[in-house]
């Protein structure tokens, strides 16, 4: 199991690569790696890709699911 920035991601072996993908959350996040260093790079060059675009995708959000209501 791979860990970074609080993400955890499953390696498996699939015919001479490395797959991974991230555990714990609704969007699907995966990677790979000829190597168990490339794999464990690709895993957390995908959570840095995943939590940028989280920032991008909520700075264009606009209308009232775009922020908290005062009252909740």
């Amino acid at each position: 199991m791979l860990e970074y920035k609080g993400y955890f991601g499953t390696v498996e072996a699939d015919d001479g690569v490395f797959v991974g993908r991230v555990s714990g959350l609704r969007d699907v996040i995966t990677f790979e790696g000829a190597t168990f260093a490339e794999v464990e790079q690709a895993f957390r060059d995908s959570i840095d890709d995943y939590l940028a675009f989280s920032r991008s995708a909520a700075s264009r959000r606009t209308g009232p699911t775009a922020a908290r209501s005062r009252f909740a």
